[in-house]
């Protein structure tokens, strides 16, 4: 049960930088038009998209991948503390 805890922690831990990487990217132009750039798109676009559809920009400022961000966050959490729960 400590093993598929820790791969879920550590799934979400990487999608959290991989999410952070897509961040980054779209500060530098062209970078999202590159292989690697669509690639990360392809992995963080529909999770983004959820809070995207909640929370609108802001001007030029899209608040939306730090609120996915502290949602990974609040569910790894969660998965502690229920591991904790019933061991």
């Amino acid at each position: 049960m400590i093993a598929i805890v820790n791969l879920l922690l550590t799934a979400i831990n990487i999608y959290s930088f991989v999410l952070i990487a897509s961040i980054l990217m779209s500060w530098l132009p062209n970078a999202k038009e590159s292989a690697f750039g669509q690639m990360l798109s392809k992995v963080t676009d529909p999770y983004l998209d959820i809070f995207r559809k909640i929370i609108p920009p802001f001007g030029m400022i899209d608040f939306s991948p730090i609120v996915a961000i502290f949602a990974l966050n609040l569910a790894s959490q969660g998965i502690v503390v229920l591991f904790n729960y019933f061991n």
